[in-house]
């Protein structure tokens, strides 16, 4: 099992997830509940559970009144602090009558939220997708949950080798598991790319249908992982021949950016965030759908490979030992980091005098 880095950012929903109706998570075991304030619109995120009896707080009859959260049980009422401001049948509320509240940002039509020591929540650490919602490009997303360790979907993403066999008919060719990859590694900044530059190679109907390209392609793939939730994939494809400008500029190539937030719900399960972002054929609604049916294929025979996984190492034998080759070298770099990031976390943080 992958153990949990706490001091981290994680993505818990969409912008438009969050709302006025009560939204139910679970991060790293911690249950959420998350909403907007009624005149600013801020997110807010409290813990799932009323002090009193452990009603969950995203579950009816529960409400909010302006921007309190009314406990559907016996009207526990707390602000959005976390702090209980009313409780029924008596005038003074406990002083432990309270519930955790969780540091929040809203970035790039993401909720991200940190779980760890709040004195460590620092804003400016949380990666950029600013394709996600940035003018002149155009996304498709959604999001699955998968019964699995969450360093299993990390391995998956980081070797794209198996989308020749998993996703062969979609967004697989021969070439992406025959052409070499290379590995770069930030230890420091905790920032994994794998890259897989093809210069010759079958047009895969996940960009054949949506381009309209015929014959074969130039295709890159460049992946940058930011542990521990954050994958970024960026896909370049062009017709065979085809270059880049002078000035690094691509006219003629269509540049897609994939993206994945890979949050740990509890042992064993990870919601798996995904998004597919273009800035090419923005006006066409046909190919806006087709990649959003066609990429949610792609994930549910991520999700079906990955339970079934989960369950097949569990029930391994006793010293099985896994066997790795060059294909792997990100996703065990990424092994690497997330060790340390969760033994950095155990560390007692050191007072300043």
């Amino acid at each position: 099992m992958t153990a949990f880095a706490r001091n981290q950012w994680y993505v818990a929903a969409y912008s438009h997830e969050v709302g006025r109706e009560l939204l139910g998570r679970t991060i790293l075991g911690e249950t959420l509940v998350l909403y907007r304030t009624e005149e600013e619109g801020t997110p807010v995120v409290l813990h799932d559970r009323c002090v009193h009896r452990r009603y969950p707080l995203s579950e009816a009859p529960t409400r909010l009144d302006g921007d309190r959260i009314v406990c559907g049980y016996h009207g526990f009422t707390y602000d959005t602090t976390g702090t209980c401001v009313y409780v029924p049948g008596q005038k003074r509320v406990p002083r432990t009558a309270r519930v955790a509240s969780y540091p929040v940002v809203e970035q790039d039509s993401l909720i991200w939220v940190w779980i760890g020591d709040p004195a460590l929540a620092d804003p400016q650490s949380i990666p950029r997708a600013r394709h996600l919602d940035s003018p002149g490009w155009v996304t498709v997303r959604g999001m699955e949950p998968i019964d699995c360790d969450y360093g299993l979907l990390v391995d998956n993403l980081l070797d794209l080798s198996h989308e020749t066999y998993l996703h062969g008919g979609y967004i697989g060719t021969p070439e992406v598991a025959e052409t070499p990859i290379t590995t770069e590694v930030d230890e420091g900044a905790g920032i994994v790319r794998v890259s897989r530059h093809m210069d010759d190679a079958a047009c895969p109907p996940f960009y054949a249908k949506s381009t309209g390209i015929e014959g074969r392609i130039t295709r890159w793939q460049d992946i940058e992982y930011h542990a521990p939730c954050l994958y970024l994939l960026h896909s370049r494809i062009a017709p065979v021949g085809v270059l880049p400008e002078p000035d690094g500029s691509d006219p003629n190539g269509f540049h897609t950016e994939i993206t994945y937030a890979i949050t740990p719900s509890g042992d064993g399960k990870v919601y798996d965030f995904w998004a597919v972002s273009r800035d090419w054929a923005t006006d066409d609604a046909e190919v806006t759908e087709f990649l959003r049916g066609n990429n949610h294929t792609v994930v549910m025979q991520d999700v079906t490979a990955l339970n079934l996984l989960q369950k097949t190492l569990g029930t391994e034998r006793t010293g099985y030992q896994e066997l790795s080759i060059n294909i792997d070298t990100g996703g065990l770099a990424a092994r690497r980091i997330l060790a340390r990031l969760v033994e950095e976390g155990e560390k007692p943080v050191e007072k300043v005098q």
